[in-house]
């Protein structure tokens, strides 16, 4: 009889854990301790709990209660208001029984996608290094910088939640794990604004673009093949819709600033594709995000030896044409910019070691064109137009508020043909905020390359040292 009545009160105990355990609010993933809330915003908070059931939230810097209703799957969404940058704070989240949510800054957030060059940690990957990153992980002891990474998932259907994952505060341990590219974006806002920064990473090596767009994105693409429910991924970061399920849609509608995103190796076999696929995918991840059109920031994609890779044994490719694809997608992405990366490429590696540049080209963009600070350069000059002048071909280019320059090197990458499309590698001279462009060869100009290549180092610059976009002033 003891035995009975102890098994008895065991189960009973289980019982009540079990309950206790059903009973408690389950935020979503992203929503943990130490977390990060954009400032002065409508931020939305969601999870679960039972169903049909009343949830209490009670923010503390305004002490205000908010009340959401469970849906029948025990789902519950609501929008808080947030106040200007400060911190710490709690939230409060009660079905019956509390969960509270601790040390919670309120400041500037900023979403970070792309493939393995956004993935690419602070330590860099195996034999695969950061220029300076080991001083910069020592001293990245802040507070007030707290990072977030998606875990990977690809699947063939949406999921509500991510992986279960964390908010850290930057640190050497943290810092050295995270995104470099993020990571120094996030640093130099958080030095020029003076506010709590919050960096959520999710990017997966190796993607293709349509891996991160849904299915109704991609139905003007008949070419990307979506799986069914039932299908093996046979490519993990290439499969259309399958980082959208697993990784995109369950943070869509957390509370962001902007996007910065670092991707197109993968697709660049496919450069007149890309310029269509991706401004629809930033069309569309604005309309899902129910967050306005918040700034776009993107890194094109650096110069690198693609002629090696295996799948080139099958055909030539050019990346400068991928590279096009993005300089074009300024003008039909509102609210954007992109960081030219022409002088940091590397013939061998497609992943540059110089994280930094990248990092804070992209900060330079948010820091201007986002937060309205002036006094420095911070957009690429871009090249405008083309005038023939007799044997000689004018370019003219937009954002050179002080002129361009080479740093005092011949200008060697510029290619001038005639009617024949036959290119001539050309002299070029620089003049003001022009660049005049000559070759024997070529007593009829009628088109000019630039770095039009798949490997070099580009050396034409403004005058604060931002790169110029390999660009073509044809279409052959």
């Amino acid at each position: 009889m003891k035995r009975i009545k102890l098994k008895a009160i065991l189960l009973s105990g289980l019982l009540a854990l079990t309950l206790h355990a059903n009973a408690t609010v389950k935020p979503a993933s992203i929503f943990t301790d130490h977390m990060v809330l954009q400032q002065q915003s409508n931020v939305a908070i969601w999870g679960w709990a039972k169903p049909s059931a009343s949830v209490k939230i009670v923010t503390s810097w305004n002490k205000k209660t908010y009340t959401a209703q469970t849906d029948a799957s025990g789902k519950f969404k609501i929008k808080l208001i947030t106040p200007v940058a400060g911190g710490p704070f709690e939230i409060s989240l009660s079905d019956g029984e509390v969960l509270i949510l601790k040390d919670i800054l309120i400041g500037e957030v900023w979403f970070c996608g792309g493939q393995s060059n956004m993935e690419m940690p602070m330590k860099g990957f195996k034999s695969q290094p950061v220029i300076g990153s080991n001083e910069a992980i020592l001293r990245s002891k802040n507070p007030n910088i707290r990072l977030y990474t998606v875990p990977r998932s690809s699947v063939t259907t949406r999921q509500d939640n991510s992986k279960a994952s964390e908010w850290k505060l930057a640190g050497p341990e943290s810092v050295a794990n995270f995104s470099a590219t993020a990571y120094y974006f996030g640093s130099l806002l958080n030095e020029m604004l003076n506010v709590p920064i919050g960096l959520v990473h999710d990017s997966y090596g190796g993607s293709s673009i349509e891996a991160w767009m849904s299915p109704d994105d991609l139905k003007p693409f008949p070419e990307a093949k979506i799986p069914s429910k039932t299908d093996t991924i046979k490519e993990v970061s290439r499969t259309p819709t399958t980082l959208y399920n697993g990784m995109l849609y369950p943070v869509m509608g957390y509370g962001i600033r902007g996007a910065i995103w670092y991707q197109g190796e993968s697709n660049y076999t496919r450069p007149e594709r890309y310029e269509e696929l991706f401004p629809a995918m930033v069309s569309n991840w604005r309309k899902a995000w129910d967050n306005g059109e918040f700034p776009f920031y993107y890194a094109q994609i650096a110069p690198y030896n693609y002629s090696a890779l295996p799948e080139n044994a099958k055909g030539q490719y050019n990346s400068a044409l991928l590279r096009e694809a993005q300089r074009k997608s300024l003008t039909k992405i509102p609210n954007s910019g992109m960081a030219v990366l022409m002088d940091i490429g590397e013939e061998k590696s497609i992943h540059p070691a110089n994280k930094k540049q990248g990092g804070q080209r992209l900060a330079y963009l948010a820091l201007a064109q986002t937060y309205g600070l002036k006094g420095f350069g911070y957009a690429s000059p871009d090249y405008q137009s083309l005038t023939i002048e007799k044997d000689k071909a004018v370019l003219k280019f937009q954002n050179v508020p002080n002129g361009l320059t080479s740093f005092g090197k011949e200008l060697s990458l510029f290619e001038i043909a005639g009617a024949d499309k036959k290119f001539y590698p050309a002299k070029a001279k620089i003049t003001g905020s022009s660049v005049t462009v000559s070759a024997d060869e070529v007593k009829n100009p009628v088109a000019v390359r630039y770095a039009f290549k798949d490997f070099v180092v580009g050396d034409l610059f403004g005058n604060d040292g931002l790169p110029v976009s390999s660009f073509r002033t044809d279409n052959w």
